[in-house]
């Protein structure tokens, strides 16, 4: 049987999550036992005309450029996978969505704003239908393995709809409310296995809000260490501004 064949994309963002991928290491090697990777501009100068077995898109949508391809790839792939919170959420380029794009134009480029047209920020699931979500700012490598594995056998993989709270207790961590500091744990749905927190960083949110988040009692941590509420909507709108497209 021939390797399935894997591709890599990028869209607006850093292409820190494909950096991920390249730095896993050794278990990549095992990976790439079984999988033939025909494009992937991070790591090879090949490209690929044919019919992509999965494709690996980082990066949110912010033109119609952006839009006539990503659906040009949907097109050419059996499995499309949103890659790191840029593609999953929108992730931070999506805090554009709060200004008026003309705005925003004239901010970046001047009066040669007409000659880059723009669009709402949005997400890959908000163009096109993505079979797979690897969350992360960027992503979690174990998380990515263990998603590749799923694809490779057929099988769904849940993205967990608990807090990182959940997995930050489970490590033994110090609250960071206690340590004097802020963190999104409380409403940011698992998944990363604390990573943030285990190294003695906050948790920013970028794996995206819980299905069901649990507002009000965020708003309660937030009262009991004297910490303004508008700091909990500017913490999510840093991450998830575009999940407002999907109300509308």
């Amino acid at each position: 049987m021939s390797k399935p064949k894997v591709a890599f994309f990028d869209f607006a963002c850093c292409e820190g999550c494909q950096l991920q991928v390249a730095n896993i290491g050794e278990p990549l090697i095992d990976v790439l036992d079984i999988v033939q990777v025909v494009e992937f501009r991070e790591v090879m100068s090949e490209k690929w005309d044919g019919e992509f077995d999965v494709a690996f898109v980082e990066g949110s949508i912010t033109d119609e450029h952006a839009v006539q391809r990503v659906k040009k790839i949907r097109e050419r792939s059996k499995i499309l996978v949103a890659l790191g919170s840029c593609a999953t959420i929108g992730g931070i380029n999506g805090m554009k969505n709060s200004f008026q794009l003309e705005e925003v134009g004239k901010y970046v480029y001047g009066e040669s704003y007409k000659f880059f047209p723009t669009i709402h920020t949005k997400a890959v699931h908000q163009v096109v239908k993505v079979d797979y979500f690897i969350n992360g700012c960027p992503i979690y490598q174990p998380e990515f393995l263990t998603v590749v594995k799923c694809i490779l056998q057929g099988i769904p993989y849940y993205v967990p709809e608990y807090p990182v709270c959940v997995e930050c207790k489970l490590n033994e961590n110090i609250c960071m409310y206690d340590r004097g500091l802020t963190c999104m744990g409380p409403v940011t749905k698992a998944g990363c296995n604390s990573w943030c927190i285990n190294n003695g960083n906050i948790c920013y949110g970028c794996r995206g809000l819980t299905i069901n988040p649990n507002i009000e009692g965020f708003k309660e941590v937030l009262k009991k260490y004297n910490i303004p509420e508008d700091f909990l909507i500017k913490k999510i709108e840093m991450y998830n501004k575009c999940k407002e497209l999907d109300k509308s």
